[in-house]
C-alpha cells in the first residue's frame, strides 16, 4: 500500500513554545486580545466600549447570536433568559448538601457539582448529537442558572436562605440582589454590570481553551462548562481579585507601600494584580475599572491608585525592560468591594460573567468535527524494557 506522505507529515510532532504561548490552534469569530495594543474586542466591537455603552444582556445576545439586539430583540432576549434563572426542584433540593460538602472550598467548587446536576436534570445531550438551536438553548439555560446556583451556594454556606431570582431585574442587578438579599442602587448595579461585561470573554485563556477541548469530544454543555469552571478556579487564572485586595490590606498604610513592595519583589514574590501574559501595555479592563472606582471615590480608591503608581514605578526600577502594569484583578477587587460583594465571591462573580463567553466558544467549537488531540514528548526511561518476573 502506498504511503500517504501528506497524512504522515501531518502526524509528525511539532515543537511549540511552553504553555502553547502564541500558538494558533483554531479560527474564531467570538473575539480577540491584541496585547501589544492594549485592546480586546467581542466580535467586531471594543469590549470596553460595550461595557461603557450597553447592558449585559445586549452583549450576551451579541456573543450568542452574532449581533447586537435592537429594542425588540433585547426585550425578547431579556425576558427569555430571565425565565431561565429558576432551578429545577431536584437541583434546588441538593444545594444544601453541596454547600455543606464543599465547605471552605466555597461556591466555585460547589458550582462544578451543581452544574453537572443541572445538566442532567434539564436533559442536556452531547453537543455532537444535537442541532445548533438545541445547543444554543442549553447554553442559555446554563448561563442563566449560574448566578442562581452561585448565590444560593454562598448563602447556604453562610447559614442563610437562598434568595429567589427576580425576572424584573437585569442580569447584574439580579445577581447582586440574590447575593446580598437587597436590591442594589443604580450606581452599584451598573458598576457590577460593567465589570461583568468587561470579563465575559478574553481570548483563548485557559478556561476557554478547556471548554473548547471538551466540546471537541462532543460532550454536553454542562460537561464543557464544568471543565471551564475547574480551570478558572486556579489562582493563576481566576483566583486573583480577592488576593489583590488582600495585598492592599497587607500594605495597610501609605508609608508602608515602598518597603513592602521592594521586599516582595527582591524576594522574587509575585505582586498579585500586576502583570499579564498577553498585555504589554496597560490592561484596558484595569483602566476602565479604575475609572469606575474613582467615580465612587473614598480612601480605598485613593490608596489603590497610589499603590498602583508605586508598584509600577518599583517594578520598572527593579525589573527594567519588562512592561508590568495593573491587570483586571487589581481594580476588579476594589470595585466589587465598593459594591458590597463579599471577597469569597469575587472569583465566582468572574465565573458568572465568563460562562457567557465560554458558551459562545462552545457553540463555535461544536461546529468543528475535529477532536483536539495534541501529543506530548516522552522523556522517561527508554522503552521497551523487559518486564521483570517475580520470583
Amino acid at each position: 500500500m502506498p504511503i500517504n506522505r501528506a497524512a504522515t507529515a501531518s502526524m509528525a510532532p511539532v515543537d511549540v513554545p511552553r504553555g502553547l504561548a502564541g500558538v494558533v490552534v483554531t479560527d474564531t469569530e467570538v473575539g480577540d486580545v491584541r496585547g501589544l495594543e492594549g485592546f480586546y474586542h467581542y466580535r467586531q466591537y471594543s469590549a470596553v466600549e460595550l461595557a461603557q455603552n450597553r447592558g449585559f444582556e445586549d452583549v450576551w445576545h451579541l456573543l450568542v447570536h452574532g449581533e447586537l439586539p435592537d429594542a425588540a430583540q433585547r426585550a425578547a432576549f431579556t425576558a427569555r433568559t430571565a425565565e431561565l434563572r429558576g432551578l429545577p426542584r431536584e437541583v434546588r433540593a441538593a444545594l444544601p448538601a453541596i454547600a455543606a460538602a464543599t465547605g471552605l472550598s466555597g461556591p466555585l467548587a460547589g458550582l462544578r457539582t451543581a452544574l453537572s446536576l443541572l445538566g442532567a436534570s434539564l436533559g442536556f445531550r452531547p453537543v455532537y448529537d444535537i442541532d445548533a438551536d438545541r445547543r444554543r438553548a442549553d447554553t442559555l439555560a446554563a448561563s442563566a442558572a449560574v448566578p442562581t446556583l452561585l448565590t444560593a451556594l454562598y448563602r447556604l454556606g453562610q447559614g442563610l436562605e437562598p434568595v429567589e431570582p427576580r425576572d424584573d431585574l437585569a442580569y447584574a442587578a439580579n445577581y447582586a440582589y440574590m447575593l446580598t438579599g437587597s436590591e442594589p442602587d443604580a450606581a452599584r448595579a451598573r458598576a457590577v454590570e460593567q465589570y461583568l461585561i468587561s470579563t465575559i470573554d478574553h481570548g483563548f485563556n485557559a478556561s476557554t481553551f478547556t471548554a473548547r477541548v471538551i466540546t471537541s469530544t462532543g460532550a454536553d454543555v454542562a460537561a464543557c462548562l464544568v471543565g471551564a469552571v475547574g480551570a478558572l478556579s486556579g489562582p493563576l487564572h481566576g483566583g486573583a481579585p480577592s488576593r489583590a485586595l488582600d495585598t492592599l490590606d497587607a500594605i495597610g498604610t501609605p508609608d508602608r507601600i515602598d518597603p513592602w513592595i521592594r521586599e516582595r519583589v527582591l524576594a522574587g514574590d509575585r505582586i498579585m494584580g500586576f502583570g499579564h501574559p498577553v498585555y504589554r501595555t496597560e490592561d484596558p479592563r484595569s483602566r476602565m475599572l479604575r475609572g469606575i472606582a474613582q467615580q465612587f471615590g473614598g480612601p480605598l480608591v485613593d490608596f489603590a491608585v497610589e499603590v498602583e503608581r508605586r508598584v509600577e514605578a518599583i517594578l520598572a526600577e527593579l525589573k527594567p525592560g519588562r512592561e508590568l502594569h495593573a491587570n483586571v484583578e487589581f481594580y476588579a477587587g476594589v470595585v466589587m468591594e465598593l459594591c458590597g460583594l463579599p471577597r469569597e465571591m469575587f472569583t465566582p462573580t468572574f465565573a458568572a460573567a465568563r460562562v457567557v463567553g465560554w458558551s459562545a466558544n462552545i457553540l463555535e467549537q461544536a461546529e468543528d468535527p475535529k477532536i483536539i488531540r495534541p501529543v506530548a514528548r516522552y522523556v522517561g526511561p527508554g522503552a521497551p524494557v523487559a518486564v521483570p518476573q517475580v520470583a
